[in-house]
């Protein structure tokens, strides 16, 4: 077996399908691009699945990939075992409908035993089959030539995630030799829990529909078109290559280890089990947080913000383990670029950015660190006072508000002879991920092919960036419910024409409208939508108005006036794209766009909100662009050609041979496939409406132009005058001096009425004051007050102050929909036992409320007036029990 770096295995995995007539696709963002079912990209095929459910048919049916990978469903075990990570590569090779296993079992064993590739001993290699798959099996052992006691049956070997494709797997063991036989294996065979037999490969062969209301895998049918979906960790293979114990022992991970060895000064890698287990968790955490923050994540308390944070905190706290006690994983970010910057050189490229969130979030979390150690002794003394058991909803709370992890809070809980709840820490948890699952998308992970679209393979031209009219062009396919058709005259359908100029929903930019017209110029149907089907014609959805056939020639008629305000306002949002480019820097990164005839919505990764200034120095560059009348022009080139005339990717995409390239003048030049002005005069005027965030790291700006902004201002001119009205201002410009007139009149206001408040909550606490009760040893005054704020029941609290004319006093004011209450405690009481805090504590429910305070005075707020007696009754009993 040959030597070979983890940068020598991945190359030549992707060599070797390219060589098999496979498409490299680049490996795509963490983040999923339209995928509500996923918080990761969380295996090779997830980029994929828009092949393999039918939405999209490639250019090339043989696709391989080296994909980015998170998973992080149990980051407790990293560090633990030998090839737990929460970041991973997944390399694989796919079959859309092309090859099956007859092809795909045989390349598999030529990648790993062939001289020229990966060279693997054949006696070392082991394989599982589903017993139902006799084809593969007969593969294995009659073309592969596979011995057949290396050959096992795996009733688990069966690929099925809910409704979708599904199918058996085929799964691939290298023998790491006995000496990685335990002595209390149970399962030491290729395929059971044990070190010896380490999967490489698992190799899925998709030839089922997982339909609806199916349970058994023996009932499903066959899909349309028979996929391969396979999947090869980087990490596992490579220790196999470097002959690591563990897949920490490779090139992916020792000079992260051993640079917070350094940055340590006290501890070695591999001389203590226990704190190698800080070293694994540092390395794991820090290249996942690198890669989520370089594609654009950011550290935040939900969603993918908080994974990066949870994280940041495990690896800051397993390096006070190994002594470090100053920011350090900021050191570590350039040091995971430099291992991966020969596929993946935007981590290095990006490094200082990447590392300057990681350090803001260190500072952060060193603050909470320290509220949380002070937190977690206060939870000893305390379990140490009472049974010896930390609850597990304190040691959940340590873990989720403090990011402390839970063997830390039971390490320091052993130390003092003090047990942790875990039922009751595992309870939390659970009811937390059941949260998250509720939370997210219910939609099927992989979405159902349907044959009808997949097999439509009918030509047609998209002509639209340059025609709106369409003199003449054949309707090729009719769709009705499901079904082709060769006519029809009511309704709705779906439409394929030979030529359209009709732009298919695509980018985030709306389809157009318009009209489909007869030789005889009559008017058969409306076109309300269009989308692109699997194979890229645009799909028309029509309304009919008349009969329309198959074959028959027709006028393709877009409107207009629609496409030109839609066209508008996507060229706003390429100036828009590069306006935050250069103003809030090279970092920000679209997430998304919706680009309609009304208006533009950009969702872009930001870190905080957008200030008001940076907002309007974005809005005046856009209109300074618009001043300047630059032209729009678009070409079609080749890749390379494009990139070298620094044309902007917007999504991490894959792009074909031939690319459209957009250019607005010298300002902006991107990648595009959309509709757009001619020249930004056009827009007329850029005006931001709303900025908001909507997710972890992630802002929205909505945006009119033209049209949209002229609506805009008239109805804030309308808008102005009726305010003008409603303050008596005879101009506009005097709205200002009225409004600050206003609100002096409205302070003087407020101030006479908190002087006859004060006088009436006098009055009512001198008769008050009167009416001394005794509840138990101690005296008591309550009170139900005509005042209307929280301050009159205090200045009525410091007129008894005087004097404590009792030991306690409660304070009620009827506010109509809701009650304050104060409750007040003279010195002697308070010597006594008495605590204003505890008294409102165990009153305030008789009001619906809650509240709290010092021992001297506490508040409370309620909904239920009706329930002060009642509070006044429960002080008095509360009392005559002390």
């Amino acid at each position: 077996m040959k030597e070979l770096s983890s940068a020598e295995v991945r190359s030549m995995f992707l060599r070797f399908f390219e060589s098999k007539g496979h498409s490299i696709e680049p490996s795509q963002s963490l983040i999923p691009k339209d995928d509500p079912t996923l918080l990761w990209i969380n295996s090779g095929v997830a980029t994929l699945k828009k092949y393999f459910d039918g939405t999209i048919v490639p250019e090339n049916p043989r696709l391989t990939n080296a994909q980015k990978s998170i998973r992080t469903n149990d980051i407790e075990n990293v560090g633990h075992t030998a090839r737990h990570h929460t970041l991973f590569e997944m390399m694989g090779n796919f079959s859309i409908g092309d090859y099956f296993k007859a092809e795909v079992i045989p390349w598999a064993w030529e990648l790993l035993t062939s001289p020229e590739w990966y060279d693997m001993d054949p006696e070392k290699l082991f394989v599982t089959v589903y017993p139902d798959d006799t084809e593969a099996k007969e593969i294995w052992l009659n073309v592969v030539g596979l011995p057949a006691d290396h050959l096992y049956e795996e009733p688990d070997n069966f690929w099925d995630i809910g409704e979708g494709p599904s199918g058996p797997d085929t799964e691939i063991f290298y023998d790491r030799g006995v000496e990685f036989d335990a002595a209390d294996a149970k399962e030491n065979y290729p395929g059971g829990e044990n070190e010896r037999y380490l999967e490489i490969w698992n190799i899925v062969f998709s030839q089922f529909n997982h339909l609806p209301g199916l349970t058994s895998n023996k009932d499903y049918p066959e899909l349309p078109h028979k996929n391969i979906d396979t999947g090869m960790g980087l990490e596992r293979v490579v220790s196999v290559f470097q002959n690591a114990k563990t897949n920490f022992e490779t090139d992916l991970f020792m000079p992260i280890i051993k640079k917070t060895e350094q940055m340590s000064g006290q501890y070695k890698y591999g001389q203590d089990p226990v704190k190698d287990i800080s070293f694994k968790v540092i390395a794991d955490h820090v290249r996942a947080v690198a890669f989520a923050i370089g594609d654009g994540a950011l550290p935040s308390n939900e969603g993918r913000g908080y994974i990066i944070r949870r994280l940041l905190r495990r690896a800051v706290l397993h390096g006070r383990k190994l002594g470090i006690d100053q920011l350090f994983l900021k050191d570590l970010v350039p040091v995971v670029g430099e291992i991966m910057a020969s596929y993946y050189p935007e981590v290095l490229e990006n490094a200082g950015y990447i590392a300057s969130v990681v350090e803001a979030e260190e500072v952060r979390f060193n603050k909470t660190l320290s509220d949380g150690l002070s937190l977690l002794d206060g939870v000893i003394a305390e379990a140490q006072a009472g049974n010896g058991v930390i609850a597990g909803e304190i040691a959940f709370k340590l873990y989720d508000t403090y990011g402390f992890p839970y063997e830390l809070t039971q390490e320091a809980a052993e130390e003092v002879g003090l047990t942790v709840d875990r039922a009751g820490f595992d309870t939390e948890m659970k009811a937390q991920q059941d949260r998250a699952r509720a939370a997210r998308s219910n939609k099927a992970s992989m979405g159902i092919q349907n044959a009808l679209f997949t097999d439509l393979k009918t030509e047609s031209r998209y002509v639209g960036w340059s025609e709106l009219t369409v003199a003449e062009s054949t309707l090729t396919d009719l769709i009705v419910d499901d079904e082709l058709v060769n006519a029809t005259e009511s309704g709705t359908g779906l439409a394929v024409f030979s030529v359209t100029p009709f732009y298919a929903e695509m980018g985030g930019q709306v389809a157009d409208r318009g009209a489909v017209i007869d030789e005889q110029d009559h008017l058969v149907a409306r076109v309300v939508d269009v989308q692109r089907a699997p194979n890229g014609q645009h799909l028309h959805k029509l309304e009919l108005v008349g009969e329309i056939k198959v074959g028959a020639k027709y006028k393709l008629v877009v409107d207009q006036a629609y496409h030109a305000a839609v066209s508008k306002n996507h060229t706003a949002t390429h100036l828009l794209d590069q306006a935050l480019r250069n103003l809030l820097g090279e970092h920000t990164t679209q997430a998304g766009s919706l680009v309609t005839e009304d208006y533009l919505r950009y969702d872009f990764t930001y870190n905080g909100a957008v200030s008001t200034e940076d907002l309007q120095r974005i809005e005046d560059l856009i209109n300074d662009k618009i001043i300047e009348n630059l032209p729009v022009s678009w070409v079609e080139t080749d890749l390379e050609s494009a990139q070298k005339l620094g044309a902007v990717a917007v999504f991490t995409e894959k792009y074909g041979e031939t690319v459209r390239v957009v250019s607005i003048g010298d300002f902006n030049v991107e990648f595009d496939g959309g509709t757009h002005a001619n020249s930004t005069a056009e827009l007329g005027m850029f005006k931001i409406v709303a900025e908001q965030g909507t997710g972890a790291g992630v802002r929205r700006i909505e945006a009119v132009t033209g049209r949209g902004t002229m609506n805009y201002l008239k109805n804030h001119d309308q808008l102005l005058n009726n305010a003008a009205q409603l303050v008596k201002a005879p101009q506009v410009s005097e709205i200002g001096d009225k409004i600050v007139a206003l609100q002096n009149s409205l302070k003087d206001a407020k101030q006479q009425v908190a002087t006859l408040e004060s006088k009436i909550a006098s009055q009512a606490a001198s008769a008050a004051f009167d009416d001394v009760k005794q509840a138990g040893n101690f005296t008591m005054i309550t009170a139900e007050l005509a005042v209307e704020s929280m301050g009159a029941l205090m200045e009525t609290a410091d007129n008894w102050k005087q004097k404590y004319p009792s030991d306690v006093l409660v304070l009620a004011a009827n506010l109509g929909d809701k009650v304050n209450l104060m409750v007040s405690v003279a010195p002697d009481a308070i010597k006594a036992g008495v605590k204003a805090g505890d008294l409102i504590k165990a009153i305030a429910p008789a009001v619906d409320g809650g509240g709290g305070g010092r021992p001297e005075m506490a508040k409370a707020g309620g909904k239920n007036p009706a329930g002060i007696r009642d509070a006044f009754e429960q002080a008095s009993e509360w009392l005559s029990n002390r």
